[in-house]
């Protein structure tokens, strides 16, 4: 697993996003009990970390009361951190991550894979709430990057907007070496990679990344043991 970043030094004071039209939420205080928006990067993660260790443990703190009571108590709404995921019905990411109603903000595609809905959700999330964590989010068995091979591999694109899932992933795939026996897992890992790499760059997101204030880092998740483990930028 990779080091967590010290992302903190930036964020120890009070400030806007600069060029986000941010509302002012307070970016540098700690995380504290997860809930809190504007905590440092290297809290939030740290944070979002811990909360897989003890869904792996089988000792959650959240897990077991999903109820309307729960949702009720939530209060305002104070996320410090928003996941990018996938679909996959085995990849629930608040229960993986042992995360209570409010905590953390949630997006979910085929395969993880940016569109312009998913950027500006993003850009809101951090920019108005004033989030400090970005975290993209794989798995291994992906089924859109299992399809995406066999779709380069037999030169059959597929109809629909499934074709742009099939788009979008085909890079890695091609980065993987479509040949190679490994392709899947590999691919697997660049395309986290690069979506990691297009949100920094993004317009909104790469002055506060630039700064320190934003971290956006890309994990995997193995459906096996249910464990998260950061990625190296690659």
């Amino acid at each position: 697993m990779a080091k967590i970043p010290d992302l903190a030094r930036a964020g120890r004071r009070r400030a806007k996003l600069n060029g986000m039209g941010s509302s002012g939420a307070p970016m540098g205080a700690t995380s504290g009990q997860g809930r809190q928006a504007g905590g440092t990067p290297r809290a939030a993660l740290a944070d979002l970390l811990a909360g897989n260790r003890r869904f792996v443990s089988g000792q959650p703190v959240h897990g077991h009361d999903v109820t309307a009571a729960a949702a009720a108590a939530s209060g305002d709404q104070q996320p410090y951190a928003v996941v990018l995921g996938c679909i996959d019905s085995r990849v629930p990411l608040e229960a993986i991550f042992d995360q209570t109603f409010g905590a953390i903000c949630v997006i979910r595609t085929g395969g993880h894979v940016l569109d312009r809905a998913v950027c500006g959700s993003i850009e809101y999330v951090v920019g108005q709430l004033g989030v400090p964590l970005v975290m993209v989010l794989g798995h291994e068995r992906c089924g859109a990057v299992e399809a995406t091979v066999e779709a380069l591999r037999t030169g059959q694109r597929p109809g629909g907007s499934l074709a742009y899932l099939v788009d979008e992933i085909a890079p890695a795939v091609t980065e993987a070496g479509i040949d190679d026996p490994a392709v899947r897992p590999l691919a697997i890992r660049r395309h986290v990679r690069r979506t990691v790499r297009t949100l920094r760059e993004d317009d909104l997101l790469a002055g506060p990344v630039a700064a320190g204030r934003v971290a956006v880092v890309g994990g995997l998740y193995d459906l096996a043991t249910g464990e998260v483990a950061l990625l190296d930028p690659g």
